[in-house]
């Protein structure tokens, strides 16, 4: 007889595995599968271990370039690669291995394997050599598959020398030469940490600015910080084709109508994301797609198919790992009858791990104007600031955007040390609807980076003090 559950989840990623944890708490008999690790590409190729490769390179690049501003000499000062990139791989394996006693922990059942759907309430579960290993029931399934590195014809991916980030993140050799095909996050994220170990770095976006989703203020500012580290970046620029010549990858690409032909050791294509859709079962049972997403119910993750959910990076953007682990506790709680507030999409922050550090929340100062705003614009640089002048971590801004009317906080946008920290101080003010002045007048913490964001609030009503 097969096993009997309350809720089965496929996929143990940053939205499976917490949503498992939270049905237990919640009194539920759950169960988790996933044919890989826990974690999902956030823990094991993607958030985690690209945070530990960052950390070595800014480690490096304090040293070698701010040493001596801190009276510290540093004479034939090397890395080695190796460790680096096994450091980052046993960090991805420590923690995915916490999860897996967490999910212990909470009383949650975990199947490694490939899950398919064979009915509302039946899942057949199959090993690598595909063939079926167990049959499970459930009241509820929840399908958090997430997605993956989007491939495209003109850009063929071999994995040695045309690769994805998940490539990146275990080459054996460093490249003298790395083409990044995007600018946004994952692709500016591997530009800096390869640029600071010495790879001759070129970035391609197609867009007029590398992080196209922030404001432009912030993409400009990072731009000639990455042209100072030597990093060739082509922006408006569209590439026709990527083809391997011997020991070098060649991309044409079109730049205002003309054609041009760059070269490296390798071309990491940083552009997209493809929802995973295809083997679970989906289609025989009807649940209905959208641009190869699931569609759901935004309020419950109900799909069409009563009986069947979906949180995370299959139900499309923003493919955030926070956003995914947010939806999961929001899908069991509504099941439970809690009745939780339904996710505010446009508060929910971004971050990009570069150094300087990008993250926001809300509406940049062009989006707010665009949706009609008469907006106040309140900007504080780093420079001005006691602490970072201390640690020597100068460079960036934050930047507020108010509604002037009301003086509601619409977006905050910041650049610059410990920015994805910041960021959440923002994002609980946009939550809560707080306004300017609620900003000013809460006290901060003196000497701290925190304190940039009560000025450029201040400075938005001709009230900075130190600017």
């Amino acid at each position: 007889m097969n096993e009997k559950y309350d809720i089965a989840i496929l996929g143990g990623g940053p939205g499976g595995y917490v949503a498992a944890i939270r049905a237990s708490q919640l009194g539920y008999k759950t169960v988790v599968i996933d044919k890989d690790n826990l974690g999902g590409i956030c823990l094991n190729w993607g958030c985690i271990p690209t945070k530990s490769l960052l950390k070595n390179a800014e480690i490096f690049d304090t040293i070698k370039n701010k040493g001596k501003e801190f009276g510290i000499t540093a004479t034939g000062l090397t890395f080695d690669f190796n460790t680096i990139i096994k450091r980052s791989r046993n960090i991805s394996e420590k923690i995915s291995s916490n999860v897996e006693m967490l999910i212990k922990k909470n009383k949650v059942k975990r199947i490694r394997g490939f899950g398919k759907l064979t009915s509302k309430t039946q899942i057949s579960i199959f090993d690598k050599e595909n063939n079926e290993i167990e049959k499970i029931e459930a009241d509820k399934i929840i399908i958090s598959t997430g997605a993956r590195t989007k491939v495209f014809d003109t850009i063929p991916i071999d994995r040695k020398m045309i690769i994805t980030s998940t490539e990146a993140m275990i080459l054996d050799k460093q490249p003298n030469e790395l083409i990044i095909i995007g600018g946004g996050a994952i692709g500016i994220e591997f530009a800096y940490f390869y640029s600071v170990l010495g790879t001759k770095v070129t970035i391609i976006e197609m867009m007029d600015h590398i992080l196209p989703v922030e404001d432009s203020e912030v993409s400009d500012t990072l731009r000639r910080s990455f042209k100072k580290r030597g990093i060739n970046i082509y922006t408006g620029t569209k590439v026709d084709r990527a083809e391997v010549k011997g020991k070098k990858v060649n991309v044409i690409v079109n730049r205002n109508g003309k054609q041009e032909t760059l070269s490296a050791d390798k071309v990491l294509c940083a552009i997209g994301v493809k929802e995973n859709v295809e083997g679970f079962g989906l289609e025989e049972l009807g649940i209905e797609l959208f641009k190869n997403r699931i569609k759901v119910d935004i309020s419950t993750y109900e799909t069409n198919v009563k009986g069947i959910y979906a949180i995370g990076d299959v139900i499309g953007p923003p493919w955030l790992a926070h956003v995914a682990s947010a939806e999961g506790i929001h899908c069991v709680e509504k099941m439970k009858g809690l009745n939780p507030p339904d996710i505010e999409y446009e508060n929910i922050p971004g971050c990009t791990y570069c150094q300087p550090q990008v993250a926001s929340v809300g509406l940049t100062e062009k989006a707010a104007k665009e949706k009609g705003y008469e907006v106040k614009v309140g900007k504080f640089p780093f420079l001005a600031n006691g602490k970072a002048f201390a640690v020597g971590e100068r460079e960036g801004f934050v930047k507020f955007v108010f509604d002037a009317k009301y003086g509601e906080l619409l977006g905050a946008h910041i650049i610059g040390s410990e920015a994805t920290e910041l960021i959440a101080e923002a994002a609980l003010a946009k939550s809560l609807e707080a306004t300017g002045e609620s900003i000013i007048k809460t006290v901060h913490a003196h000497p701290t980076l925190s304190e940039a964001l009560m000025e450029a609030a201040a400075q938005a009503y001709g009230e900075a003090i130190h600017i």
